[in-house]
């Protein structure tokens, strides 16, 4: 059975390299005797420790190359504790690297018992640390109203979301078109315990540029012909609440500075006024675009940018949630069926098939706009691949990793989640899907740390 407690040694000295070895007893040893070989140790075996001499080659008496080393490996593996190994004349060095991440620092000669205890310790922080993080993701496994997901992904852009809507901080959320934006901002609105107004959404894009002005802000009366009575705009409707605005990307030049000086005084003007009316509203963005490219452009202002930008939050596309593609598909047939006063039970294999090899382009709405039209004009009691006109032979495209392990992990994570859609959650049913026993299934959940 392999033994799952590693630890890696960087260490150039092959005494030392053999001393240390036989130090740690209930552990996996694995040697490095540099930079290079360190990193390809950690991503073939994934120690949770590990213990690194400062002094590494090309500068085995200095200490530049084992802090290199250390702020690699804490880029690729951050939860890992790393134990800096130094000499006297290295102390500074060494407590400069705990300061940057590292978790402890042992100064030479070697004591066995010392620093078997300094390892053990932080083998132990780093499982408190692993059990913790598989707690919070069990506890926020329906993180958000109306957002079904088992995966990974978008579990840590909902407990993201949990994170930061209580605060006031301008958000701004990141994903192509229909991938539910306006869903986490309405999140960020719901689960802010100070926010008493309403929330008030407004796609910059679908409106002319010669309207938006007066939308936002609103406008007196005789402001412009047509202007019959003073008219509040969204920003002011918005008091006390949440203001989404969809598709900053598109707000024209003009409106940008009006739209800063707002966001940095809290105050506005309505068209044809002249009074400063303060307004107390929290601010959610969203945009398909990349902001940093239109202002490389010329058509997006740098300083508005950074204001609306002070916590950014990613919403990956359909394609690369794991596990969730299915299980979003039964949720929507379940909806559609209500809504269409349907009775269809399910898809056929065909279906399935088909659902899981579509690339989803269009993502959430794709789909949803796919199973409303299938359930429409279905003839059968399943939904087949024609019903959703969908192509089985559409093909997956691997990545370029060639980290075997984690393309394993991740194809076993991927099966599973789609055995476990595929069976409401049921394991026994998933377990003879994937043809494995159930104990075995269960094994590779916990394992995989698959929510289910």
């Amino acid at each position: 059975m392999e033994n799952n407690k590693k630890i890696l040694i960087v260490e150039d000295d092959p005494g030392l390299q053999k001393q240390m070895k036989w130090s740690f007893e209930g552990f996996e040893v694995i040697i490095a005797g540099d930079r290079e070989e360190a990193i390809k140790q950690i991503k073939k075996h994934h120690p949770p420790v590990a213990t690194v001499d400062l002094g590494l080659p090309p500068d085995p008496d200095g200490s530049t190359e084992g802090l290199a080393t250390i702020d690699q490996i804490l880029s690729i593996a951050p939860d890992m504790k790393v134990i800096v190994v130094s000499g006297n004349d290295e102390r500074e060095a060494a407590v400069m690297a705990v300061a940057s991440g590292a978790y402890d620092f042992y100064q030479k000669p070697i004591d066995s018992d010392v620093l078997n205890q300094i390892v053990n310790r932080a083998y132990h922080v780093f499982e408190l640390e692993e059990d913790n993080r598989k707690l919070a993701m069990q506890q926020h496994s329906v993180p958000m109203e109306g957002v079904v997901t088992n995966s990974p992904q978008m579990q840590k852009v909902c407990l993201k979301i949990e994170k930061v809507a209580p605060s006031d901080a301008s958000v701004l959320l990141l994903g192509d078109s229909g991938t539910g934006k306006e869903l986490c901002a309405r999140a960020l609105h719901g689960k802010n315990p100070s926010i008493t107004g309403r929330f008030v959404a407004i796609n910059c894009a679908a409106i002319p540029e010669n309207l938006l002005e007066s939308e936002l802000f609103g406008y007196e009366k005789g402001a412009f012909t047509g202007a019959t009575k003073t008219t509040p705009g969204k920003i002011e409707s918005a008091e006390g609440g949440t203001l989404f605005l969809d598709e900053m990307g598109e707000l024209p030049m003009s409106l940008q500075a009006k739209l800063l000086r707002f966001l940095q005084e809290r105050v506005i003007e309505r068209i044809g006024g002249r009074e400063e009316i303060s307004v107390n509203v929290r601010v959610v963005c969203a945009t398909h675009q990349n902001l940093e490219e239109k202002i490389k452009s010329g058509e997006f202002r740098e300083d508005l940018y950074y204001r609306i930008n002070e916590i950014p939050i990613h919403i990956p596309p359909l394609k690369d949630r794991e596990g969730d593609v299915v299980l979003l598909a039964r949720a929507f047939l379940d909806k559609m069926n209500k809504e269409q006063n349907k009775k269809i039970k399910g898809f056929t294999k065909d279906a399935l098939i088909a659902i899981n090899n579509h690339e989803w382009p269009g993502n959430v709405r794709e789909m949803q706009n796919r199973i409303k039209r299938a359930v429409i004009m279905a003839d059968g009691k399943n939904i087949t691949a024609e019903d959703l006109e969908l192509d089985m032979d559409v093909e997956k495209v691997s990545g370029d990793s060639f980290d075997l392990r984690a393309i394993r992990e991740a194809a076993e994570r991927e099966v599973i989640q789609r055995a476990l859609a595929t069976t409401n959650g049921k394991v026994a049913p998933a377990a003879e899907l994937l043809g494995i026993s159930r104990p075995t299934l269960y094994d590779l959940i916990q394992k995989l740390n698959i929510v289910t």
